[in-house]
């Protein structure tokens, strides 16, 4: 869709948002464009609340089928090319309007977990029945892989607080250990990665909690995370069964 023009500021601002959006994380180019975009450049321009149009912003994407993650890394975009830090307000107000629409009308249950963009506990147990399946008599998966167990949560949460928390985890997850570990959502709070034992997991586990922070600390959602941060690497048991067994108390 091409992005209409409107006033010099306005326009100049919404290019520039675009421009680092498209360049660090929009993933599809096509479809960053909506009239709710030119509703928050015109907010900012006129030094009016963000909120309002932001809560537009996220409702928008939402329906657009755009996880939060996503939503919520573009509002980043915005004001980093402002040179300024992100608003708390257009934060809550893009996760609770994204969050409205999903509640209204849920994501259909599939591989992926609509807020955090990671994969579901369902999908990181089969990636353990393959793990499982490949393991030989001379080397069992205890002493190949492991979990490295991520856990935030905190009681008391609005569902906008949770829905932007997991975004932010589940990007830094991905930003941390890339598309070679499996990983999951446990549950609300609580995240898993598939690793091979070794050194370098052991370095990637201690540097995890780190960057979690920085990144709710960027998105304005620190609040919402557990401190310290638990991050521990889970020894897996000898059986798939058990395996899964493990998952489920993870998951409680």
């Amino acid at each position: 869709m091409s992005i209409p023009t409107s006033g010099a500021p306005a326009a100049d601002t919404r290019e520039r948002w675009r421009t680092a959006s498209l360049t660090e994380v929009w993933l599809r180019p096509g479809d960053w464009y909506h009239p709710a975009v030119d509703a928050l450049v015109e907010a900012l321009v006129a030094g009016r609340s963000p909120e309002m149009a932001s809560h537009r912003l996220g409702t928008a994407r939402s329906a657009a089928g755009i996880g939060l993650d996503e939503t919520l890394d573009d509002l980043a975009c915005l004001y980093r090319s402002l040179g300024e830090p992100l608003d708390v307000d257009a934060v809550r107000g893009a996760a609770q309007g994204w969050v409205q629409v999903r509640e209204r009308d849920p994501a259909p249950t599939g591989v992926r977990d609509p807020a955090t963009g990671l994969p579901t506990a369902d999908y990181l147990g089969e990636r353990l029945r393959e793990t499982y399946g490949r393991a030989t008599d001379d080397e069992g998966v205890p002493g190949t892989h492991c979990l490295v167990v991520l856990d935030v949560a905190v009681d008391s949460l609005g569902a906008w607080q949770r829905m932007a928390r997991a975004a932010s985890v589940g990007n830094t997850l991905d930003q941390v250990f890339g598309p070679g570990h499996p990983m999951a959502a446990l549950s609300d709070g609580v995240f898993a990665v598939l690793c091979e034992r070794g050194t370098e997991t052991t370095r990637l586990a201690q540097s995890v909690r780190i960057i979690v922070e920085r990144n709710a600390e960027v998105l304005g959602v620190s609040e919402s995370l557990r401190r310290p941060v638990r991050v521990w690497v889970e020894r897996l048991p000898e059986t798939h069964e058990s395996a899964l067994d493990l998952i489920k108390h993870l998951r409680r």
